[in-house]
């Protein structure tokens, strides 16, 4: 795989981080999960091939062995607020020290410099600080927080990620590490670069709701079918708007014009009708093969089996049969292989882990007898 023979320590968080190590371990590098000691269990549902040492780092050898780590590994991934770390002793420019090969990852919400850097913060408060919150949500109502992977997983893990492969990149040539400031408000507003960037075209010069692509248009919304579904459509272009009337047997001679803002409530009203006429399998049918942009939204038990991913395999199962989708993209030559074994428990491979960074059996057994780690993986085969 295209990440074989990079070490990654992944410091235990929520969502963005463990999402960002998941990819990293995806596509082959060795992730090392670091959790707390005593904690009965994880709570990182992206742990799919990562390892789990599990260290005390209220104490001062936790906290060096966890140094040694680090510094032993290619990559450090950090999802904490501003000041933990430097606490502890293990910033990043104490840790470039002593391995100016290292690339810190810090991932935060809000960066690591400014006002706000050392506040609380959720995906809800990322996505409005970005500018992108205000935008989202119907004409009239108040602005709308999708579920919570702008910020969190889009603007934050997938594009930490990406600062971490362009590190790696990067180091082939200079052969030096660097620290990765990843803002999950700043990588918000930049998967949003197109809205920011579009509005000098008219794509967004209309009141929230009004536009295009944010549900004001009838040719680019969602509509219930007569069975509770739902088809999406998104006919903009001229020839797909034609193909859509075609299927909805409507006539364009008896409609108003496709981008006549002030018909667009009466081409809903046509539309909504319409759509309702029929079940969602039937629609699916009848556009299926016509190129109207209009298909079924698929819940979580029906996406699989719809012809088109099931045959290119988009989603997997794991050992438990529970279903995820498969990484993506797809590499030609070194695609990723997901581990489909159960996600580690705390401390599974502590000793394993320890064992291959140089430890010796006395010293790992000195070190769980002292509290400073946990070793779980007795429990884990049981």
């Amino acid at each position: 795989m295209a990440l074989v023979g990079v070490r990654v320590i992944e410091l235990a968080g929520l969502a963005p981080a463990p999402f960002c190590g998941m990819i990293l371990a995806d596509f082959g590098a060795k992730v090392i999960r670091v959790d707390r000691t005593k904690v009965a269990m994880s709570l990182d549902t992206q742990a799919r091939g990562k390892q789990s040492v599990a260290i005390n780092l209220k104490t001062s050898e936790g906290v060096a062995l966890l140094r040694k780590l680090c510094v032993q590994s290619d990559v450090v991934l950090e999802p904490y607020r501003k000041g933990v770390m430097e606490k502890l002793g293990l910033g990043p420019h104490e840790l470039l020290k002593e391995n100016p090969r290292l690339i810190y990852a810090r991932l935060t919400g809000y960066g690591q410099s400014g006002s706000y850097a050392t506040a609380a913060g959720h995906d809800i408060n990322y996505l409005a600080m970005s500018g992108l919150l205000s935008r989202l949500g119907r004409s009239g109502e108040k602005p709308y927080a999708p579920l919570n992977l702008l910020a969190d997983f889009a603007g934050g893990g997938l594009t930490c990620a990406l600062g971490i492969v362009l590190a790696l990149l990067e180091r082939t040539k200079s052969g030096k590490g660097q620290i990765i400031d990843a803002s999950m408000v700043e990588g918000a507003a930049y998967v949003g670069s197109f809205v920011w960037k579009s509005r000098s075209i008219g794509m967004w010069d209309r009141s929230k709701g009004q536009n295009m692509l944010d549900s004001g248009a009838p040719f680019y919304d969602t509509y219930q079918t007569s069975d509770g579904q739902y088809m999406a459509v998104g006919a903009i272009e001229p020839q797909f708007y034609r193909e859509l009337l075609k299927g909805l047997e409507l006539d364009a001679g008896e409609l108003p014009p496709q981008m006549s803002f002030s018909d667009w409530p009466e081409l809903r009203r046509i539309f909504t009708e319409r759509f309702a006429s029929k079940t969602q399998a039937d629609w699916s049918r009848i556009f299926d093969g016509i190129d109207a942009c209009v298909t079924p939204v698929l819940s979580f038990d029906q996406v699989s089996s719809h012809p088109h991913n099931q045959e290119r395999a988009s989603f997997i199962k794991d050992s438990s049969r529970d279903e995820s989708p498969r990484p993506a993209p797809v590499l030609s030559r070194t695609p990723a292989e997901p581990c489909l074994t159960p996600d580690p428990v705390i401390g599974e491979h502590t000793v394993e882990v320890l064992e291959e960074y140089g430890f010796t059996s006395a010293e790992i057994d000195q070190m769980r007898a002292a509290g400073v780690v946990e070793s779980n993986a007795v429990k884990a085969k049981l």
